[in-house]
């Protein structure tokens, strides 16, 4: 699974790509807001980012709100000097899902990555409906269709 990792300080950059791939992820690196903007528009296989607030062109605020904006709902690690209690605040409430504070332990780092990224997993599985094939039938067993593969709706009876 591919994570961008954006953040104007390369050191923190590279750091945070090793022990993804340790964990066997595939870091996309940027070092601006508008790269990282950029990224997630032209990655549809992103499974999350990883996202610096303070970052020339546009700052992370900036890129989680036109995101969101954009009905994106990859998941977003904000990753900043900010401290404050309202610093934090404001960037879940921009959009963010989660909320790291420099400096950091990167293993600190990966184990909210793979939450985040178990949550997000099993919110997607429940949004998925049940549908089963048998032979040249779908059936969906949330809405209680059944279609043949060419399409074409059968009707059936309540109870059926």
């Amino acid at each position: 699974m591919k994570i961008l990792v954006a953040d104007d300080d390369k050191e923190i950059v590279e750091l945070l790509s090793i022990y993804l791939q340790n964990e066997g992820y595939e870091p996309v690196k940027v070092y601006t807001g508008q790269e990282a903007l950029n990224a997630v528009r032209s990655t549809p296989e992103l499974g999350l980012l990883i996202l610096d607030i303070m970052m020339p062109e546009l700052d992370g605020m900036q890129v989680v709100k036109t995101l969101r904006k954009e009905d994106s709902q990859i998941p977003i690690i904000m990753l900043t000097a900010k401290t404050t209690d309202m610093d934090k605040i404001k960037g879940l409430v921009a959009g963010a899902d989660d909320y790291v504070t420099k400096p950091f332990n990167p293993l600190e780092v990966m184990a909210r990555v793979k939450s985040l990224l178990r949550r997000t997993k099993m919110s997607s599985e429940q949004n998925q409906p049940e549908i089963l094939e048998v032979g040249s039938l779908i059936i969906n067993r949330d809405s209680h269709e059944v279609t043949t593969v060419d399409g074409v709706a059968i009707q059936l009876t309540a109870l059926e």
